[in-house]
């Protein structure tokens, strides 16, 4: 008699491409590629080219190729300081407003830098209450220290780890945990149900930002994958990897396809393995 095979049963949780992934291709290319490639939806960092930053826009390429935007990534980088203006908050309420109109569940935001003196010190308290007035979600993401002369520079508050911080919602970067040296599984254990996005990448362990393709680096990003499965992650996995030493569009969608074939094998999980979570299928990961 044949052993009996067991149900494998994919989460509920999209796989998204960020749209940084395609630098220095365009946004609009961004959604071309996750089309083709069988990419769930797309993450849309506001950068400073025009088409990201203007909702109407990003309807047109959404509907066009079919893919739903499941994300919006304020304006929170040195690079896009003046993006949507300057004032911190004022970014928070366009991009609340852009997720609302394209229909996505998420804003990601960095915490503030330490120089942004008035904004950190509320940022606790008015990102909740920003919150309260939406169903859409700001998740804050982990950041990591900065290093100067092999020193650690303090360049946010009230922090970069956002689990030391009382977040609703948090965005976990597989390429700041590894800049910052942190267990990613760990972080996302005593995160809990606070834990809504994932910004799916790798990283060597070196002071630098890399966002490598999953599985290329040294951080653990298929069992972290692989936990999320088994407690039943409904929120969103986003690829977030640099592309931009591609030589062509054929490997940039070569290393896209590799890091969304990761993502689905990994979040595969068996009927076996989910009891073994001890967890409803709709539960978080608390």
């Amino acid at each position: 008699m044949s052993p009996r095979r067991q149900a494998v049963r994919v989460p509920d949780a999209k796989v998204a491409l960020s749209t940084a992934s395609v630098y220095p291709e365009s946004t609009a290319a961004a959604f071309e590629i996750a089309g083709r490639l069988g990419y769930d939806g797309v993450e849309v960092m506001v950068m400073t080219d025009s088409v990201s930053q203007d909702p109407e826009a990003l309807k047109r390429l959404s509907d066009h190729y079919a893919m739903p935007i499941l994300a919006v990534h304020a304006p929170c980088l040195l690079v896009t300081q003046r993006v949507w203006g300057t004032d911190p908050w004022g970014k928070l309420v366009r991009a609340r407003a852009a997720a609302e109109k394209l229909g996505a569940s998420t804003v990601v935001v960095h915490p503030p830098f330490r120089w942004q003196r008035e904004y950190s010190r509320d940022f606790v308290l008015g990102l909740k209450r920003m919150g309260e007035e939406t169903d859409i979600r700001f998740a804050v993401e982990n950041m990591y220290p900065w290093r100067a002369r092999s020193r650690e520079v303090a360049a946010y508050a009230p922090g970069w780890d956002v689990r030391h911080a009382d977040y609703p919602h948090t965005t976990l970067d597989l390429s700041h945990t590894s800049v910052s040296q942190s267990d990613p599984v760990k972080v996302a254990e005593d995160l809990g149900d606070r834990l809504a996005h994932i910004h799916l990448a790798d990283g060597s362990g070196s002071a630098r930002d890399e966002h490598l393709i999953p599985g290329r680096g040294t951080q653990p990003a298929g069992p972290l994958l692989e936990l999320l499965a088994r407690r039943g992650f409904d929120g969103t996995v986003v690829v977030e990897v640099s592309t931009r030493k591609a030589s062509s569009r054929a490997e940039r969608e070569a290393d896209l396809a590799e890091a969304l074939a990761f993502a689905r094998l990994h979040m595969a999980v068996s009927t076996q393995e989910r009891r073994k979570g001890r967890v409803r299928p709709d539960s978080s990961l608390k």
